[in-house]
């Protein structure tokens, strides 16, 4: 039966419960409206459903752009690693199979080379075979106690042969190896095992080797450059491992080289980066290598390479970092006294003086190269020189007003270091007129750089004292313990000292003593006068200077240190 739903019902009117006394369309009515209320909630949850589907699946892909992977791409990967087969470990006996299969690839491209020399076509896949065994082989860098069975079974003469293998892909792949089977790292793991790796790589000269090599590449081919990068990286963890290499490394061509790369007007690059880095490390602690880069007009590169920052800066960080690591191998060199007359000749004092006048980054290492080029009896010529180019002018400014912190060169505490010890090597060194012009310096102004001179004792004495309540404090402790206090704990504590400062109180009370015994007697009263004003002890000063006299001078002459010691202990004397 059909029935005809009235519309026009009050809503308020229609019961959500069946009753008795309904009629038969209040009933339907009812049902209608159950039927519609819950098509409508069912609708709902399906439209909610819809769109939590629609959020997930959003989730889903941010993750995935996140992960940078899918859920099927993940699957493919997880299904991937279950099949692959398990890596069958290096042990001796896998590893010596290993190195036959490698020693027949070699011989079997040599074969093949020495047949058709002419037809690449012929011994082209024997190539790509060995360069693969070769790839293989990286994972000899796992097990570095190892390494001895390279060493017994020639392996080791057999890579280095291939650096010089005509295919440079080949060669590259070699030193790829080598540097990885060198990484620090893994060298530390088993002394042993480095110890037989690196002896037998010199044994081989394995540096001559690597720079024939690096002879060849070019460093603009991305691979060849690569190549090149890991060759100074060999060459690094080698002189990490074993530093006493430095000298005959330098010999074997590798100097050379690096002065060639460092000069090549090439724009700046990780290489050029590296190599200085690789120079700095072979002078370091190395005499030999000091003396040698002199012979081969080093100083003379240095010079030319950094005369680019006197008046511009690096672009970046690592052509600071460059800039940095030339200007510590232009101080290590000055420590070799035959190339301070180098420096002289090379016009090394004006480029560092208009550093000083171009107030640029280079500056402040400027101020350190000074210092080294000066001190001592051995920097008398380039004392007088910088007079001459009236380098005071350029050096007491900063004097008087320490240049703050940069991003590249020394701490301002490092900069009075050098700036006092320059002008207290110019008081030692200069005669004549030029000492007579430096002296006057410190009557300028009323005095001004007496005043200061003064003012950085007191900072640096309160340092120091400091520090010796510290050290004070310590020896107790161990007196309490019962501990002796050997001569090795009394050198550490006054290295100590010296870091917190003991020897820029020494220069500053050195050249205190020098300007009152030789300059105007106005420089000793107003030295006296600041003195009383602020409570400050001749006593102390001469103690100061009289320990200075008995730990200077050169171990390596001794009339030279007696004579030096002498002429200290006389200041004193007449202060």
């Amino acid at each position: 039966m059909y029935f005809k739903i009235r519309t026009n019902f009050k809503r308020k009117n229609v019961s959500l419960t069946p009753s008795n006394n309904m009629d038969v369309e209040e009933l339907l009515l009812l049902a209608a409206n159950d039927r519609l209320r819950t098509e409508k909630n069912a609708l709902i949850k399906r439209q909610r459903s819809e769109d939590e589907e629609e959020v997930l699946e959003k989730r889903r892909r941010e993750a995935e752009v996140v992960s940078g992977i899918s859920e099927e791409q993940r699957e493919k990967v997880m299904q991937m690693l279950e099949e692959e087969p398990e890596v069958e470990a290096l042990d001796e006996s896998n590893l010596k199979k290993m190195l036959l299969q490698f020693e027949k690839r070699v011989y079997k491209n040599q074969e093949m080379r020495v047949k058709h020399p002419d037809l690449p076509e012929k011994f082209m896949e024997s190539e790509l075979e060995l360069n693969d065994v070769v790839q293989e082989m990286h994972v000899i860098a796992t097990v570095p106690e190892l390494y001895h069975i390279l060493v017994e079974l020639n392996t080791i003469q057999s890579l280095l042969q291939l650096l010089i293998h005509e295919n440079t892909d080949i060669s590259i792949a070699v030193v790829d190896l080598i540097q990885e089977l060198t990484d620090v790292d893994t060298l530390t793991e088993s002394e042993e095992g480095a110890t037989a790796l690196i002896d037998a790589l010199l044994e081989g000269q394995v540096v001559a080797l690597l720079v024939q090599n690096m002879d060849r590449l070019d460093d603009g081919v991305k691979e060849e450059s690569d190549g090149i990068h890991n060759t100074l990286s060999v060459i690094e963890n080698m002189t990490e491992f074993r530093p006493e290499m430095c000298t005959e490394a330098a010999q074997q061509g590798l100097m050379q080289w690096l002065l060639k790369r460092i000069k090549a007007k090439l724009p700046f690059d990780a290489n050029k980066l590296y190599a200085s880095e690789i120079l700095a490390i072979l002078l370091q602690n190395s005499d030999e290598n000091r003396h040698y880069l002199g012979e081969l007009d080093g100083i003379d590169i240095l010079l030319q390479q950094l005369a680019a920052y006197k008046r511009h800066d690096p672009t970046n960080k690592e052509e600071i970092e460059m800039m940095e690591n030339l200007f510590n191998c232009l101080c290590s060199c000055l420590m070799a006294p035959e190339n301070r007359s180098k420096f002289l000749k090379g016009e090394g004092l004006q480029l560092m003086n208009l550093m000083l006048r171009e107030k640029k980054l280079s500056r402040n290492s400027g101020i350190k190269v000074l210092n080294h080029a000066m001190t001592g009896v051995e920097g008398s010529d380039n004392c007088q020189k910088f007079i001459d180019i009236l380098g005071l002018r350029s050096i007491f400014p900063l004097f008087m007003k320490t240049p703050k912190k940069s991003s590249a060169g020394p701490t301002p505490q490092e900069l009075e270091e050098h700036i006092v010890s320059i002008i207290a090597s110019l008081l030692r060194n200069c005669q004549g007129t030029q000492r007579q012009r430096l002296l006057n310096k410190f009557t300028e102004n009323d005095h001004e750089k007496v005043e200061r001179l003064l003012e950085l004792h007191f900072k640096y004495l309160d340092k120091v004292r400091s520090v010796d309540e510290q050290i004070e404090r310590e020896k107790n402790r161990l007196k309490q313990r019962g501990e002796d206090l050997d001569e090795d704990m009394e050198d550490e504590f006054y290295i100590q000292r010296l870091d917190a400062g003991l020897f820029t109180l020494q220069l500053l009370d050195y050249v205190m003593l020098e300007i009152c015994a030789t300059g105007p007697s106005s420089i000793k009263q107003r030295v006296m006068q600041i003195l009383n004003m602020r409570g400050g002890s001749v006593k102390s000063i001469r103690s100061i200077m009289r320990e200075y006299a008995g730990n200077i001078g050169d171990a390596k002459d001794k009339e030279a240190r007696e004579a030096e010691q002498n002429r200290i202990l006389q200041l004193v004397d007449k202060f």
